[in-house]
């Protein structure tokens, strides 16, 4: 059996407004099977459509995930002036517009629910000269933006946030950019890949060192746009002022929407499912590592580069997990994927114990607590610290689970529902759709006992 995504998706920009509340319910039993094609990974399909609009020439974009997020950087660059033409074939194409020749919008940008969006397209206007304004949904303003800020002020942005440190964002543009050396304070792929866009159009050179190795799809891509940079490990530079040309980009299903299968049949008896050519990235495949070190049978076959990306179908049996004590190493190359990994603690023998991930605080919900509050519903036994938290396996039991509008939370329960004694309502799950569109679908033909209710 061969379960895979619409390849055309849905092209549609997001829709303004408040969304109907979504909630899924699982029942217990069913087990993982099949090959499952999850979508496009999410990072790489945001940063095909920013370089692709400043590129010369026309980009084209295969395996581009059309979800909410993504749609919101399209709906921005359109507002901008580049013209970006969803095929029925699947393929993007994306008209570039050159390194300045983005146009002033005539609204704010409002990019819904997508930090990334928001990051990185800050570090791309405050190179242009025009003023532009960043805003989004509820969750996205409470978000924190001084982190990008602070740095782009230091190369001679003008930009303003909220009295908080959070969005909207004012860009006066029209100035003079000047490359630095910046020291992050903490690892985050956001604002790395935001700061070398603004370095695209600063004087000098611009010269990122991290304190731990982040995601380099930003990297990766900027070299198959042919643009010049100096990588070694923990440190990125780039001098502004080059031309980015057009390519073809392939991009491979996300390895965090392959997460919650990969746990899913790691816990369900009978369990064995092959998920089909999932990047592999070694800035992002630490999931893959955190479960092998519980236990998990996970085995990558077929290995390959596509489009410049290493990937794999990975195969994944059940098998009895052990709580471990996470390496903090593995934290950054795992960050978006510990709801799912999580529920993986739940259910193996012994106690789990995650530090060093204070990020998972300012995510789309406060992931560290939101996730301490919905296993305790389940009856697991965990415990939040500033920085992780620790947790006990056990039986897990039904119960109604908050996922406070945070798409992974939603996701990660709904897994959780196989291994459950009994019913498991999650509620707040309409994000779903910003990073993984036909989840219950897919899930359902999986072998998982989900259904989902939109609600009036």
């Amino acid at each position: 059996m061969i379960l895979r995504p619409d390849p055309s998706g849905d092209a549609r920009e997001p829709e303004s407004g408040t969304q109907r509340p979504v909630s899924f319910h699982t029942r217990p039993g069913g087990s993982f099977n099949g090959t499952l094609w999850v979508p496009g990974d999410k990072s790489i399909s945001h940063r095909s459509l920013m370089f692709g609009a400043i590129a010369e020439g026309t980009t084209r974009v295969v395996g581009f995930l059309r979800a909410q997020d993504c749609l919101a950087t399209a709906c921005a660059l359109r507002a901008m002036g580049v013209r970006i033409d969803f095929a029925e074939d699947g393929e993007v194409r994306i008209e570039g517009a050159g390194l300045r020749g983005l146009q002033a919008p005539s609204m704010d940008l409002d990019v819904g629910n997508s930090g990334t969006s928001m990051r990185l397209l800050a570090g791309q206007l405050c190179g242009q000269a025009f003023a532009s304004k960043l805003v989004g949904d509820a969750s996205l303003m409470r978000r924190p933006m001084r982190r990008i800020a602070e740095p782009l002020t230091a190369m001679g942005a003008v930009i303003r946030t909220s009295a908080q440190g959070t969005a909207p964002l004012l860009i006066e543009g029209g100035g003079e950019l000047r490359g630095i050396a910046y020291d992050m304070p903490v690892a985050s792929a956001q604002v790395k890949s935001c700061l070398l866009l603004a370095g695209l159009y600063a004087q000098g050179e611009t010269s990122i060192t991290e304190p731990a190795v982040t995601r380099d799809h930003t990297e990766r891509m900027l070299g198959a746009f042919g643009y010049s940079l100096q990588v070694v490990r923990g440190s990125v530079s780039l001098r502004g002022g080059g031309r980015l040309i057009a390519c073809d980009i392939e991009v491979p299903a996300d390895i965090s929407s392959a997460a919650f299968f990969m746990v899913g049949a790691s816990i369900a008896s009978g369990s064995d499912v092959i998920l089909a050519q999932v990047g592999v990235n070694p800035t992002r495949r630490g999931v893959i590592d955190i479960l092998r070190l519980m236990g998990a049978d996970i085995e990558l076959i077929n290995e390959r580069t596509a489009g410049g990306e290493p990937v794999a179908d990975l195969r994944v049996r059940h098998a009895p997990l052990t709580g471990i004590e996470i390496p903090p190493a593995l934290v950054p190359l795992a960050i978006d994927e510990f709801p799912a990994i999580l529920v993986a603690a739940a259910c193996a023998k012994g106690e789990t114990v995650l530090t060093d991930a204070k990020e998972l605080r300012v995510k789309e919900s406060d992931r560290i607590q939101v996730m301490v509050a919905g296993l305790q519903a389940c009856g697991i036994d965990a415990t939040p610290a500033d920085d992780g938290m620790r947790v006990r396996g056990g039986r897990l039991r039904g119960g109604v689970i908050d996922s406070h509008g945070d798409h992974r939370i939603a996701m990660a329960f709904a897994i959780a529902g196989a291994v459950a004694d009994g019913d498991i309502v999650i509620n707040n799950c309409e994000h779903v759709a910003t990073s993984f569109p036909g989840f219950a679908v897919l899930a359902t033909g999986a072998g998982l006992n989900i259904s989902e209710q939109v609600c009036a």
